[in-house]
């Protein structure tokens, strides 16, 4: 039996705390006269991390300084993305940091992020983590001039193809992120904050209807299913329902639509709100229930509880002619399910696809069974 690769655990860098190590650099460059190559910057966690700096010169008024990302073992588009930053002295700016955006990072087009629209796509923590180390940096230089800042990712505009920047209305780059400065491995936080920030970026642009779903073809099925939506309504969530769902409640959103496949819905009709396939099994005598209910004999019920795939539901209800009947009742659960959790706020739809992404069934709340 083939072994399953094993998933590294080595952490690495944000972009955020690389271009936070290249600014310190570069305006060490500034006082000194020479760009080091390595640095000890601050991280927005408080601790010190050393990096190594390339591409490092100056002159008198200003200096450029390369970090080149680390991601350790996260599978990151972003991983040997060369964080560049250049500083140059402002004359008439005395003891301000004024940071700004070059090649390859995004500009804000969007409300909802927190950032200035026009802007760059710097977040917050990464912002302040920036200005901290140029401060500390060049405490000296501050006292008589400003300090510009630009931060720029050559190769940036190429990666943000692999990201959902352009959902967000990020344009033209990657953002510059981190709220630790540290890279944890196939992180489930990023993941869940990136759901919660598409839902406010929705709420913000005045959308009254969010379209949750589970992965890349239940969301390109959506898609296809409803045109007359805007890309900002469109939310991959993964399996962080909870969290789509508490934001929905608080960013006043009044319309879901969850798009998804027989095993995570099967997960949300039992009242998972994390449905990743690692936490509870799939319950399927709740599925063999369902089949009964739309006229399944009890063998076939029999069956579908032995069973542990909830796929194998599907199966066995398309050989008998009821896959239809069976995913309306699966999708009227599930609506049965989260409104018992979230009674007032939003309505819901369920659109369920196959493993095609064709469609299966469409049931709205307030129907009843077929």
């Amino acid at each position: 039996m083939k072994k399953k690769k094993k998933k590294g655990t080595r952490k690495g860098f944000t972009t955020g705390a690389c271009s936070a190590a290249a600014a310190r650099a570069a305006t060490l460059g500034l006082l000194s006269g020479k760009v080091p190559d390595t640095i000890e910057s601050l991280l927005p966690n408080k601790t010190k991390v050393t990096f190594q700096v390339t591409d490092g010169h100056c002159d008198q008024h200003s200096a450029h300084a390369v970090v080149i990302k680390d991601a350790g073992d996260d599978p990151d588009c972003t991983d040997k993305a060369p964080l560049t930053v250049d500083v140059r002295l402002l004359a008439d700016r005395k003891g301000e940091v004024i940071l700004k955006g070059g090649d390859g990072v995004g500009t804000i087009t969007m409300a909802g992020l927190g950032l200035e629209v026009g802007g760059p796509a710097i977040n917050p923590i990464p912002r302040q983590n920036i200005e901290d180390n140029v401060r500390l940096a060049g405490e000296e230089l501050l006292e008589e001039s400003g300090i510009e800042v630009t931060v720029s990712v050559p190769g940036g505009e190429e990666m943000s193809g692999k990201t959902l920047n352009s959902r967000l209305g990020i344009v033209g780059g990657i953002s510059i992120l981190g709220t630790t400065g540290i890279v944890h491995p196939y992180s489930t936080a990023a993941f869940r904050d990136s759901v919660i920030q598409g839902i406010q970026v929705a709420a913000a642009q005045g959308q009254d209807t969010v379209v949750l779903t589970t992965g890349g073809r239940t969301e390109k099925f959506v898609i296809k299913e409803l045109p007359e939506l805007s890309q900002a309504c469109f939310v991959q969530m993964g399996d962080f329902l909870k969290y789509a769902l508490d934001t929905v409640i608080k960013d006043g959103i009044k319309h879901v639509v969850i798009g998804g496949m027989v095993g995570k819905l099967t997960k949300m009709a039992q009242g998972e709100t994390v449905t990743h396939a690692g936490r509870n099994a799939v319950n399927t005598d709740l599925l063999a229930e369902l089949a009964a209910s739309v006229g399944a004999s009890p063998e076939v019920c029999q069956d579908i509880s032995n069973s542990e795939m909830a796929r194998y539901a599907s199966e066995r209800m398309e050989e008998i002619g009821l896959l239809t009947e069976f995913y309306h009742a699966l999708g009227l659960k599930v609506i049965e399910t989260l409104i018992s959790r979230y009674p007032t706020g939003f309505d819901i739809k369920i659109l369920i696809c196959d493993f095609d992404g064709n469609k299966l069934c469409e049931i709205n709340q307030g129907d009843e069974h077929v």
